[in-house]
């Protein structure tokens, strides 16, 4: 059996390891935030401007923005989606570990 001791280091580098893991998947999301806002001037430019007194339409903006922000993102799903999963096993793992401890403290009291 193992020992209490050994479970709380355990659960440590676990948690430590999923921390981890939850700051590669913030990174990525800061790099895409990164990219949409050096892009922005960018897409701003495409609109029309004021033809014959016609103002730019910001929807057209929107759209433009939420369509370079799929094509970004998806460029990237694979990674996002295989940390999420980490993350779910992690998740469990940690929770299982948790119960298992909360058992051998009841026991010992």
């Amino acid at each position: 059996m193992t020992s209490s001791s050994e479970l709380d280091r355990r659960l440590s580098r676990m948690e430590d390891a999923r921390r981890q893991t939850q700051h590669q998947l913030t990174m990525i999301e800061r790099q895409i935030t990164r990219r949409m806002t050096a892009m922005i001037p960018l897409i701003g430019r495409k609109h029309a401007g004021y033809r014959r007194g016609k103002a730019p339409e910001p929807a057209a903006f929107l759209e433009r923005y939420r369509s370079n922000l799929a094509a970004i993102t998806a460029e990237r799903q694979h990674e996002i989606d295989a940390l999420t999963r980490k993350l779910a096993r992690q998740d469990k793992a940690i929770a299982v570990l948790q119960s298992r401890l909360t058992r051998g403290v009841a026991r010992a009291a």
